[in-house]
């Protein structure tokens, strides 16, 4: 069937697209045009002037709807997933906090499985763990947490293809070379949880680290021992001009003014958003999968409130606080929940914008920047449509 939408403000590659149109088929998009005359035969959508923006590409989230990727079953991948495209995420990878190797193996079954079906929005498997700061552990469970272990992690990689990123604490024994095995099998090394101070994260680099998870969280910046001063893992990745981050853009985990000053130093190709929702997100449910954590102001975090523990945003939610509180411009926000992740995780060749051929993954917003429809490798996501 051929789905063309019409009277849209379109954010392209190129800019902002006024009284466009977009034309979907058989899961792709087959045109993006500044013509809005109805094309025949074609189902038409009147956007009535919204924004048609790209789909979500996660990349950085425990689950939402009451389930966890934790769970490692078909049917709590299914739940959360399908919580998250309602608002926005038409990509994901599913991510677990550190883990046992029985619960890896189980959820990388369950991820290739589901990889493997007709326009499936999961696109890898993302291990946040378990090697790790223990210093630094946060809302991860301690008991988990190790130094890198040849022994453990290249069986997990030589039998798990859908492995497609793991972070670490550079700092640890063995993650040099973690890193480097790692990145050589294409899977991306980010930097976690972690203590590094510079020597470490150029190190870090060097060896494959090119990325950093949920930036100023877990990690610490500029700080004192004794008399003299010392530059933090979150100067240490300023410094390195390459190396790409993501920031938990719930207005929360870092405050509006440093979403402002991540964007002005990274600027929007180095710098994406990610929710790090917990089973908790766009769920009724104020309990999560790890029974330390709590809810409270609008966010998860350890009981004893040593720490924050994960997010209960959506996808939509991450656009609003950078436009809204972060005075980030909408067309940046946008990219960096779309374009720049989807070129972190190497899948820009057919996520992360709206262009001919790539996969018709699409979200309606408007100027309040409510979803108000979704459209996931062309196929309205249920309950989102109310453009009528």
């Amino acid at each position: 069937m051929l789905t063309q939408l019409i009277n849209a403000r379109i954010l392209t590659p190129q800019g902002w697209l006024k009284d466009g149109s977009v034309l979907i088929r058989d899961g792709k998009i087959l045109e993006v045009t500044n013509c809005d005359l109805a094309v025949i035969g074609a189902q038409l959508i009147d956007v009535k002037g919204m924004y048609v923006l790209p789909g979500g590409v996660e990349i950085h989230a425990h689950g939402g709807g009451g389930r966890d990727f934790m769970e490692c079953t078909e049917d709590a991948f299914r739940g959360a997933v399908q919580t998250h495209m309602k608002y926005g995420t038409t990509s994901i990878f599913p991510t677990l906090s550190s883990s046992t190797v029985p619960m890896i193996e189980q959820a990388a079954e369950t991820c290739t499985k589901m990889m493997a079906e007709k326009d499936s929005p999961i696109l890898g498997l993302h291990l946040e763990g378990h090697y790790l700061n223990m210093a630094m552990a946060g809302g991860q469970m301690p008991e988990n947490i190790k130094n890198p272990d040849p022994n453990e992690y290249i069986p997990i990689v030589e039998n798990w293809h859908c492995i497609k990123r793991w972070d670490a604490a550079p700092e640890l024994p063995g993650a040099m070379q973690f890193g480097k095995y790692i990145t050589g099998k294409g899977i991306l090394a980010s930097v976690a949880h972690t203590q590094a101070e510079f020597e470490d994260i150029r190190t870090a680099y060097e060896a494959g680290y090119t990325h950093a998870t949920h930036f100023y969280n877990a990690m610490p910046g500029f700080h004192k021992r004794r008399e003299y001063k010392y530059e933090g893992t979150v100067e240490s990745i300023y410094l390195m001009d390459d190396m790409t981050v993501e920031v938990v853009a719930d207005g929360i985990h870092v405050p509006p003014t440093i979403l402002r000053l991540v964007y002005k130093i990274k600027g929007v190709e180095r710098m994406c958003a990610i929710t790090d929702a917990l089973a908790c997100a766009a769920s009724d449910s104020k309990e999560a999968f790890d029974p330390r954590v709590i809810i409270e102001d609008g966010v998860c975090k350890l009981a004893d409130h040593s720490a924050l523990a994960g997010s209960v945003a959506t996808m939509d939610r991450l656009i609003r606080t950078m436009v809204q509180k972060a005075d980030i411009p909408l067309a940046d926000a946008a990219r960096m929940v779309s374009e720049t992740p989807a070129r972190i995780m190497g899948v820009y060749d057919r996520k992360g914008s709206l262009q001919k051929g790539k996969d018709a993954d699409i979200i309606v917003m408007d100027e309040d920047l409510k979803i108000r429809a979704v459209w996931a490798m062309g196929k309205l996501v249920p309950e989102t449509d109310t453009l009528s």
